[in-house]
């Protein structure tokens, strides 16, 4: 059997703008690296980390980590880009990326942020946890485990999923009232066919940044992995232009 590839961060050291490009839930900085290379390709510096818990090939993993690890992945991420002499960073991230970019704007000194289909608002719609059950499932499977065994363990891994995913919620919640406070450029995206999570929570997003120059761009064909689906080129299209019009010397 061929032995499997582990997803990695990746640096793609080039001009001396940079961006912080952070993964989705049981994602990888795979999930970004298309868009890391069409920003590259402009002349832009980019940064993905790997969150706590994740590119690693059991799914358990993702349960042993905390929000607060990955609050401290992305301020580590940004320090990272500091010690290479990058001063002003505008952060972006897919789903839970896009949460943790958000928290980023509500507490560190950053230029600007995006949300590629991000839960950035609670909502009882979501389909997180399923999806992440049947991930899990599939990949024991794959593993060559028996219904048997897969069931008893599933037991504790409903009981660690409600309980990280409790976490998130609450994150999520304490970082609301701080949106009405946040002046910076923000770059909203959302899939119309999202199956993850519901797709009107960019728009009641938009709503709560009063103050915040904000860029919105709906793609209504793509699914919630939008950075590799079928507008992933429009959107790395819109993200440049958000980019461009951004004021990088900090004035």
């Amino acid at each position: 059997m061929a032995k499997q590839i582990l997803p990695q961060p990746f640096f793609f050291e080039k001009g001396p703008k940079a961006v912080l490009l952070m993964h989705a839930y049981t994602g990888s900085p795979n999930d970004v690296r298309m868009m890391g290379r069409a920003l590259e390709k402009e002349n832009y510096t980019v940064y993905a980390p790997m969150f706590k818990g994740h590119g690693t090939l059991d799914p358990e993993d993702i349960l042993t980590a905390t929000t607060a690890d990955w609050i401290q992945d992305a301020k580590d991420a940004l320090q990272f880009l500091a010690g290479k002499g990058y001063q002003y960073v505008a952060v972006f991230g897919l789903s839970l990326g896009g949460v943790i970019a958000t928290k980023m704007m509500t507490s560190e000194s950053i230029l600007a942020s995006g949300t590629f289909s991000s839960p950035t608002i609670n909502d009882e719609e979501s389909n997180l946890r399923p999806a992440f059950l049947r991930y899990v499932r599939h990949v024991k499977k794959q593993a060559g485990q028996t219904n048997e065994g897969i069931d008893s363990r599933m037991v504790l891994v409903e009981e660690k999923l409600n309980q990280q995913l409790a976490e998130i919620s609450e994150m999520v919640s304490e970082m609301q009232p701080a949106y009405q406070e946040i002046i910076k450029p923000i770059f909203i995206a959302q899939s119309g066919q999202d199956e993850l999570i519901n797709p009107q929570i960019a728009v009641q997003f938009k709503e709560k940044l009063i103050h915040a120059k904000i860029d919105f761009k709906w793609y209504e064909n793509s699914t919630h992995v939008i950075t590799v689906g079928v507008d992933r080129r429009e959107l790395e299209k819109d993200v440049l232009f958000f980019l461009s019009d951004l004021n990088w010397n900090g004035e």
